[in-house]
């Protein structure tokens, strides 16, 4: 909404136009259901996922998991938690400090954990350490449906499809036909129990053509694991037991044990086709069979749910979801470009409350298949969770924000090894903060700030002693690191951030790069907010912190335009190496205000710059929230909504809304969430900012309302 005629109100009362703007009373329900998800083909990118944030089991146009082939290569069938971990026996007796290796840098000898081009033991321990732990594919779920000639079915003979995934209350129908004989699949996710329930509906179940398929695939170390490896049947163990209208199957894939309990309705019978290929029959000669599958860690002691009380959960827990937080609502834009904006909010508040809720950072590709073998990437943690504290759900963020007490002392361990002191997070890692080698990752520095950002977000919305004290010794130890990593320049008196880093922008040498526009930024921005800490409760500020604030290295600048790092006067050369990956030189001020004397004209300067000069094919999804955020905060609303919607590849949003990158990388999370990230800046606008929709055009008549402001 564009409120008119209240200057008077506008200089006076802040927190009146945020009240004006959250008091319009959208219908939620309206507005969600209108990005209900339709399809009405087999299309291996328009796979649709139910779940809980736990928990994710992903179908194709059955409703169920029937043609993992068909879909491999696009949204692969996954079935996948946050606890379901598996390591290969490590029988070299491989340790990580074998991937470890020693640079002097800035007059220190720091250990970094990469990836050398040593063979024999180096190279087996930086593949060992890569590979493992790594996610698992829980299990494939699907349809065998046996034709008139007694074939089955494949995925060609799947027609008349209408699929819809009803985002209100988080439950799929799927309606196709196979030789003319119609077919229905409810599918629904348990909230509160990793568990999938499905209504199969047909006239073919009277004649037991219909079959329930459970199939266990084995992890294939790859970068990729989209759970259709069933080779290996010696490497793994799947153990049935049976009673009446249940089944209980025990996997064991070495040191890692998992169960599966299966329940049903009417009379059927669960037996063994193969080493991991089980079939549910059903046999009651009626039109409906109802199932359950409980995923578990332990032995589960009673039958878990039904497809009753599964549907249920889901209806009421998603329906409490849109009625909580913040809502956006675009209806009143007469821009046909506004339509496909709020798609993408909708679809992506579902898509990460579905993939990134828990109680762990998650992976980029969330619980849908593996990427980079299913590890977290801390710096990507604030793309995954931040939003949702700005659309007024802090609480789904402080659950994975808990998990840095539970990996603290490695942080800490790491930060000794190489000779700084409190807490230096961890890059690419596990659920149990492991630290993988890998030759970027290991020089990245921007995740670090994360922490404080967050803390600082939860006291935000709950300012009291409760949270300063919950957060504050690891919130002071990030800072710790923060003031101990900068190095001492005695020619311009002045501390350098680097050599010895990788930027966010990751096309960078290590052992060369110094003073990143973006990190000098958020580095002084986030030691401020860690000052503010040790005031609110009750102490001095830090010396050692305030001589970095004072004298950190000023933002490298050349022609009235920043610079991505003090060691790229040609960073805007054509041809230069340095116009690919992300523009992070604009996140100096996107996710934080200026900070570290930023000046917002050289800042202008700076974005359309980057905006003329760019290789927007080799970018990633993040990148154009990340750019509408700086457009937004330059209050350039026109080109903070064109960033939103560059019609380029990796900024592709497909049918289930999911952000598509390259055949690697079909769906990419972090998008998603930069997307809410930015439309909420462009709504709220900044704590600097005295409007609010400073981020869209003038003729946007956007309504909003329970959205938090930015920093």
């Amino acid at each position: 909404m564009r409120l008119k005629s209240i200057s008077f109100f506008l200089s006076a009362s802040l927190c009146f136009c945020a009240f004006v703007a959250t008091s319009q009373g959208i219908d939620r329900e309206a507005v969600v259901k209108r990005h209900n998800v339709k399809v009405n083909k087999v299309d291996s990118l328009s796979s649709l996922t139910v779940g809980n944030g736990n928990f994710a089991f992903t179908v194709d146009a059955t409703g169920m998991q029937s043609f993992p082939d068909a879909y491999i290569k696009g949204v692969p069938l996954g079935t996948q938690s946050v606890w379901g971990w598996h390591s290969f026996p490590n029988t070299e007796n491989l340790r990580v400090e074998e991937a470890q290796k020693v640079y002097e840098l800035e007059g220190r000898k720091i250990s970094y954990t990469v990836q050398p081009k040593e063979r024999g033991r180096v190279k087996m321990a930086v593949e060992y350490f890569r590979v493992n732990p790594h996610r698992l594919q829980l299990g494939n779920i699907g349809l065998e449906i046996r034709k008139n000639d007694g074939t089955l079915a494949t995925a060609n003979d799947i027609q008349k499809i209408s699929q819809e995934l009803n985002l209100w209350t988080g439950i799929i129908t799927s309606n196709f036909a196979v030789e003319g004989v119609p077919v229905k699949v409810t599918t629904v996710a348990h909230q509160q129990h990793d568990a999938v329930s499905f209504r199969i509906e047909s006239p073919l179940l009277f004649k037991n053509r219909i079959t329930v398929r459970l199939r266990f695939p084995y992890p294939n170390a790859q970068f990729k694991d989209g759970g259709d490896n069933f080779s290996k049947d010696e490497a793994h163990t799947s153990s049935l037991s049976n009673s009446t209208g249940s089944a209980l199957i025990k996997r064991t894939l070495d040191t890692t044990n998992y169960y599966v309990d299966v329940n049903w309705t009417s009379s059927a019978t669960m037996k063994r086709e193969g080493a991991h290929y089980f079939k549910l029959q059903p046999t009651s000669g009626k039109g409906l069979f109802e199932c359950s599958f409980s995923f578990t860690e332990k032995k589960p002691v009673t039958t878990i749910t039904n497809f009753a009380k599964t549907k249920q959960s889901s209806e009421l827990s998603w329906k409490k979801f849109w009625l909580s937080g913040g809502a956006v609502d675009f209806s009143q834009v007469k821009e046909t470009r506004a339509f496909e904006l709020e798609r993408r909010v909708v679809l992506s508040q579902y898509l990460t409350k579905v993939q990134c809720s828990a109680a762990y950072p998650p992976q980029e590709t969330g619980l849908t298949y593996n990427s980079w073998y299913g590890k977290p990437h801390l710096e990507m943690h604030w793309w995954h969770a931040v939003h949702f504290a700005q659309w007024g759900r802090p609480e789904l963020m402080e659950k994975s924000l808990d998990w840095y007490f539970k990996v603290a002392e490695k942080a800490k361990l790491i930060a000794k090894r190489q000779g700084f002191e409190g807490l230096r997070w961890q890059k690419m890692t596990d659920n149990n903060g492991d630290e993988a080698p890998s030759s970027v990752g290991a020089f990245l520095i921007w995740q670090q700030p994360h922490f404080i950002y967050m803390a600082e977000l939860l006291y935000r919305h709950d300012p009291t002693s409760k949270t300063l004290n919950k957060y504050k010794e690891l919130l002071f130890a990030t800072a710790d690191f923060m003031a101990s990593f900068p190095s001492y320049n005695q020619q311009t008196k002045k501390y350098n951030l680097g050599k010895g880093l990788i930027p966010a922008q990751e096309c960078f040498d290590a052992v060369s790069t110094f003073n990143p526009t973006y990190e000098l930024s958020y580095w002084s921005w986030a030691l401020e907010v860690a000052q503010q800490w040790r005031v609110r409760s009750g102490l001095p500020r830090e010396k050692k912190w305030d001589e970095i604030i004072n004298n950190l290295a000023p933002l490298p600048q050349l022609n009235g335009v920043y610079l991505a790092a003090g060691n790229t006067p040609d960073c805007y050369d054509k041809g230069s190496k340095y116009l690919t990956d992300h523009p992070a030189v604009l996140g100096a001020y996107s996710t934080i205000p200026a900070a570290n004397g930023l000046d917002t004209v050289v800042m202008k300067k700076t974005y359309f710059t980057v905006l003329e000069k760019w290789d927007w094919n080799e970018t990633w999804g993040w990148d154009y929230p990340l750019m509408a955020m700086t457009a937004a905060r330059l209050h350039m609303g026109e080109e903070a909504v064109n960033a939103l919607l560059m019609p380029v590849r990796t900024n592709t949003y497909l049918v289930n809304g999911h952000n598509f990158q390259d055949d690697r990388l079909t769906i990419y999370l972090p998008g998603n969430g930069g997307v809410l990230n930015a439309v909420a800046l462009m709504c709220t606008g900044a704590d600097a900012d005295k409007g609010i929709n400073i981020g869209f055009p003038r003729t946007w008549n956007v309504k909003w309302e329970g959205l938090k402001k930015m920093f």
